[in-house]
């Protein structure tokens, strides 16, 4: 596992990511409306994931637990209110090959997400827009920063995985926005 990243960099998600809480005011879960997610599904790539809430640590984004499950960052926002639910999977991982989030790459302008909530309800969104990022320039406050709409921010590694450093050099974001 590499070490801790600058702040304007982001890390491999087999390594800690730098998050929002060095973008946002400090927040708890009190302050924040809306629901906690806990489920994702993306039919048109065969995602169907267990979402788990990361913490953020000095700052830094900690990398999903495993393959198969997505992380969710709860200084980001929640299902069901203006704000911009950030969330993290792997798109491979050691000893296993192609993780949760492998295909995002395919998802297309108009695309559904969707996203269960602790409440049970399903909320749906679409994919506004997907971008790769090199890790050195990429734009951390704009990708992960909230927002005025109801959006979701999804990013995996993408680009050249360099075995020294164990990180890749790029990193895909898909943006959507709420449907209903």
């Amino acid at each position: 596992m590499a070490g801790k990243k600058p702040i304007g960099e982001m890390p491999s998600t087999g390594a800690a990511r730098p998050g929002p809480s060095l973008l946002l005011s400090p927040r708890t879960d009190a302050v924040f409306s809306g629901v906690r997610p806990i489920a994702i599904r993306i039919p048109d790539i065969q995602v169907d994931s267990e979402v788990e809430r990361r913490p953020i640590v000095e700052g830094f984004m900690q990398a999903p637990t495993g393959p198969f499950v997505v992380a969710w960052y709860g200084a980001t926002g929640r299902l069901g209110a203006p704000g911009n639910a950030v969330f993290a999977g792997h798109v491979d991982y050691v000893n296993i090959g192609p993780a949760v989030f492998a295909r995002i790459g395919e998802l297309a302008t108009g695309d559904h997400i969707e996203l269960t909530g602790e409440d049970v309800n399903v909320y749906r969104y679409a994919v506004r827009w997907s971008q790769t990022y090199d890790v050195a320039t990429a734009p951390v406050p704009e990708i992960i920063g909230p927002t005025d709409t109801e959006s979701i921010t999804l990013i995996t590694c993408a680009g050249t995985f360099d075995a020294g450093s164990s990180t890749y050099d790029q990193r895909l974001v898909v943006r959507g926005e709420r449907l209903d």
